[in-house]
């Protein structure tokens, strides 16, 4: 029989634990009503305007399902705006709108606190190679499937 594992050092608990905290911090301090998700979407969008809700999938690493719903909902409530593509009218094309940069533009400073926060409880030392652990094992599957 296998012996449990120490969750203490089982990374998937553990990351999953972080998200637990990066998630009531976002609550907390950013925005109750736009997850860190759809910050992500307007992120992407803040800095490649025109971009087609497939590589906003991509960039933020978000299923076709997920995208699908989240672009749907932020248009809805006026934060993102869509226009076919003339050079291939099966394309939708994806801006933000005033009310979405405005949106954004709030969210920024509180999002880069609680990323500092999230830091803050590493050695300084650490923060850079932290980061770059993150990024490395975030890297380790080429993304969400849309199986």
């Amino acid at each position: 029989m296998a012996r449990a594992l120490d969750l203490d050092n089982y990374v998937g608990h553990l990351i999953r634990r972080a998200e637990q905290v990066h998630t009531a911090l976002w609550a907390r301090h950013v925005s109750r009503e736009i997850t860190s998700q759809q910050f992500a979407v307007l992120n992407a969008l803040r800095r490649e305007p025109g971009i087609d809700q497939r590589t906003v999938a991509h960039r933020t690493s978000l299923d076709r399902s997920t995208i699908n719903q989240m672009v749907r909902r932020l248009t809805d409530q006026g934060y993102l705006s869509q226009v076919r593509d003339e050079e291939d009218r099966r394309r939708t094309l994806l801006g933000l709108t005033h009310e979405g940069a405005g949106l954004l533009d709030s969210l920024i400073p509180p999002a880069k606190r609680i990323n500092e926060r999230l830091l803050e409880s590493l050695p300084e030392s650490e923060r850079v190679l932290a980061t770059k652990i993150l990024r490395e094992i975030a890297s380790t599957d080429s993304g969400p499937s849309d199986d």
